[in-house]
């Protein structure tokens, strides 16, 4: 076969392989290898032969260029001509070689781009490299840089589309011009990879070649387990702080308060020397993992986990905590009750915000029939209560996405009070105390009202409403007596015994200027309204106490308080010490005033007895009685059994009534005897 056009350069070797045979029309020999328009180069305009045109991409054969270090372009000839390198000698090709000189000393040039100009070859290019991030194959100039990743990873499906069965010839061809190309130019790059798939191991610098866009990858350990992403691309970097290191930019499941999505997420893989095992690094794709299988089912149940809780939740937790400080995010250990609830987390000016794009987004659906997951699983609302069954969002995981999951559910922690990220092992149903309010010390009347009412805002029941809607809708009980006597405790047996939120709090908590009560005040009552949880303000007297004409400041935070408690829905426990010096207009706003007394020794024979049945002890009811005829409030009496108790542990003996005399005689500075 035969070709008359002029051939560029350095073809005449891969030509004859291909069956073509190059005639220049200057009659120069097949061996000269001196480019065949040279001779025209310097020809004026009008003494240049007519040349047919040749439609772009249209030749199956590849032309070079190369880069000029001096001159830093690209030329259509090796460095001796610095003429443009594209251009009506280069039209025609269906892949355009860009070479430079190489590093490599056993190599004169290496490619440094291809140019693919060869609709169809684009064509056939689209099909491979779909979905493959940063790759456009309908681009008029579509260019592919060293060292060809996007190439690499679809190095298979390159020769899977070769077989494809209906390919046109001209498809075909240049098809076969590019595997020729690629299999002399990665030939050292695909060798490598499989002898890094065989053997289990990667070097720091070929480290992008087992990372697939669309792959799955894991990181191993962590407070939270195994962590499961989606790789997208990566590139190498290097920080003044950090050195060398691959940085992954990959994507998780996530929830910003509202709905499931497409979250980023970014890892990285820091330089190491040699070579190492891909299943030890700390992150790599989970098809090296030796137990992938137990992996993805321990991540999707996981997963289902996690986006039960996702909404407002109240949970019990014990363990590693993220908390977000002015250095930074750290690990701190928590342990108690914890309100779930992104949607309030994203809103706090101090922490990060969660974007996330629609689940139906991107390729999802292209990786999860690769993975051929089952089908997808019906979820729960997130808007109701704490303790009502959530209805379906037509939001649908599948176990794909279960799989990919954040490992993280932000919340409040009610103990400290910060907002942080929990681990989902860490977080467990409550263990609700119902023997709280029953062990309560108080007339039976008092307690079924105070029940009732807190019961009826919290399920809602309530549906009285003032002259200005949304007014006069909360229920206000003021709880005033000398300490120890249970006023907490009361509110504490409520939240128990109907198993809601407690969100306790002093006056200190909300600061001493008006306009930072204003602020801390109105955040607390939005928060616990939403969710339906009892607020406890304890020893509140510097709000409840009479205004006067002599301190206005004071005098404001009073007016703050009466306004902001105006418009509050929920179910407020107010405690005070002082209730003769409550200001006139508490009085209208204040729904239950409940007043106690010192405890009588009945009263705190009961609260003995609820703090010894809580513990290994031995007591008899005389002893019971004798202790409690001496005049000690609540709070004291629990202090006097945990000091006792403390001592029998270091003597491994069980608590007894000598060393609750110990105590109290160290406590009372004299050795007790049974008196008052």
């Amino acid at each position: 076969m035969t070709n008359g056009t002029d051939s560029p350069p350095g073809l005449e070797a891969l030509a004859s392989h291909l069956g073509y045979t190059f005639i220049k029309k200057d009659g120069a020999s097949e061996n000269d290898s001196s480019p065949a328009t040279d001779d025209k180069a310097d020809k004026p305009e009008e003494e240049k032969e007519d040349k047919p045109q040749v439609p772009k991409g249209s030749l199956n054969t590849f032309g070079k260029i190369y880069w000029v270090e001096d001159d830093e372009t690209w030329t259509a000839k090796e460095p001796d001509d610095t003429k443009p390198a594209e251009g009506e000698e280069t039209e025609g090709h269906a892949v355009l070689l860009r070479q430079k000189k190489s590093a490599d000393s056993r190599k004169k040039y290496e490619i440094d781009s291809l140019i693919i100009q060869s609709p169809q070859l684009k064509t056939a290019l689209g099909e491979i490299l779909n979905d493959y991030p940063g790759v456009c194959c309908n681009l008029d100039r579509l260019v592919f840089e060293g060292p060809f990743e996007p190439l690499v990873h679809r190095w298979g499906a390159l020769l899977e589309y070769m077989k494809k069965d209906g390919l046109d010839k001209v498809t075909k061809d240049h098809l076969e011009l590019l595997h020729e190309i690629l299999s002399k130019e990665l030939a050292d790059t695909i060798k490598a990879f499989d002898d890094y798939v065989s053997n289990g191991v990667v070097t720091y610098e070929h480290a992008w070649i087992i990372f697939q866009p669309g792959a799955v990858v894991v990181a191993p350990g962590g407070p939270g387990g195994n962590i499961a992403i989606r790789f997208k691309s990566g590139s190498y970097m290097t920080t003044q702080e950090d050195g060398n290191y691959y940085r992954l930019s990959c994507e998780r499941v996530d929830w910003n308060g509202k709905a499931f999505g497409w979250a980023e997420e970014y890892v990285r893989l820091m330089e190491f020397k040699g070579v190492q095992p891909i299943a030890e690094m700390n992150v790599f794709p989970l098809s090296f993992h030796p137990t992938k299988e137990t992996v993805k089912l321990s991540l999707i149940e996981r997963g289902k986990k996690w986006s039960q809780l996702a909404g407002v939740r109240y949970r019990s937790y014990d363990g590693p905590a993220v908390l977000r400080t002015s250095e930074g995010n750290v690990l701190v250990q928590t342990k108690g009750r914890i309100i779930v609830d992104a949607d309030t987390f994203c809103k706090q000016w101090d922490q990060c915000k969660i974007y996330v794009t629609p689940l139906d987004s991107g390729s999802s659906d292209k990786h999860e029939r690769v993975e051929n997951w089952e089908n997808p699983v019906s979820n729960d609302n997130t808007e109701l209560s704490l303790n009502e069954p959530r209805a379906s969002t037509n939001q649908e995981l599948t176990d794909y996405q279960y799989m990919l999951c954040s490992p993280l559910l932000r919340g409040y922690s009610m103990k400290t009070k910060k907002w942080m990220s929990f681990y989902i092992p860490h977080v467990k149903d409550i263990k609700w105390d119902n023997r709280a309010f029953d062990s309560l010390v108080l007339p039976a009347s008092q307690k079924k009202i105070v029940l009732a009412l807190s019961k009826a805002h919290v399920t809602g029941a309530n549906s009285f409403d003032d002259v200005i809607a949304g007014k006069g809708k909360g229920m206000i009980l003021l709880l005033s007596g000398p300490p120890g006597v249970g006023k907490t405790l009361t509110a504490e047996a409520v939240s128990e015994k109907l198993q809601v939120p407690l969100f306790m709090m002093s006056a200190g908590d909300l600061g001493v200027r008006a306009d930072e009560v204003e602020v801390n005040l109105e955040r607390v009552l939005e928060m616990v309204a939403k969710w339906k949880a009892i607020l406890l303000i304890d020893e509140c007297d510097v709000f409840l106490e009479a205004r006067s004409a002599h301190d206005l400041d004071r005098n404001k935070l009073v007016s703050i308080f009466l306004r902001l408690l105006e418009y509050y829905q929920g179910t407020l426990f107010m405690t005070t010490n002082r209730v003769d010096n409550i200001d006139p207009a508490f009085q209208s706003r204040i729904h239950v005033h409940m007043e106690y007394k010192d405890l009588t020794t009945t009263s705190r024979k009961s609260v003995w007895r609820s703090f010894l049945d809580k513990l290994p002890s031995n007591f008899s009811d005389d002893e019971v009685e004798e202790i409690a005829s001496v005049n000690l409030n609540g709070r004291q009496i629990k202090n006097v059994v945990k000091t006792a108790q403390l001592l029998a542990l270091d003597e491994q003996q069980v608590l007894s009534k000598e060393y609750i005399d110990i105590v109290m005689a160290l406590e009372r500075g004299f050795k007790y005897d049974g008196a008052n």
